[in-house]
């Protein structure tokens, strides 16, 4: 018995969009670039002050975090780019409702974290995610 001509087509066609939709999400995984940032690189200091107002509001601490030390920086190039920080962060003496810039706590409430943050990043429009946290006391 003979297959019916009509559906020959469809089957084929649904053969090569399953191909190209595994073949694209293989290519889109494949890492471009990964290499050692500086401070100073123009994506770096507006996506660290995304990180750090991000985790100030998402912190459960009465106080502001601000980075101390930057520890290392990774710019990672695929189909877009990720920023990959590690870096001390210390408790300031603000509140979170303040904005200023303050300065680190001493004595009992003294806190001091180092913390990992992947962020996806599109500086030129000011788009951020972070993809990954993880903070530890130091």
């Amino acid at each position: 018995m003979m297959a019916r001509p009509w559906k020959a087509p469809w089957v084929l066609l649904a053969i090569l969009v399953a191909l190209v939709a595994f073949s694209y999400q293989g290519k889109r995984k494949t890492f471009i670039v990964v290499h050692e940032v500086s401070a100073i690189e123009v994506s770096v200091p507006g996506t660290l002050e995304y990180v750090t107002e991000t985790y100030n509001k998402e912190s459960d601490d009465l106080y502001n975090f601000r980075i101390v030390r930057i520890l290392k920086i990774e710019k990672q190039m695929t189909d877009h780019m990720e920023l990959h920080f590690r870096v001390e962060m210390r408790r300031t003496t603000c509140f979170k409702t303040e904005t200023s810039i303050c300065d680190v706590q001493k004595g009992e409430l003294y806190k001091q974290i180092q913390c990992y943050f992947s962020v996806y990043a599109i500086p030129t429009f000011e788009i951020y995610k972070i993809l990954k946290k993880n903070c530890t006391d130091s």
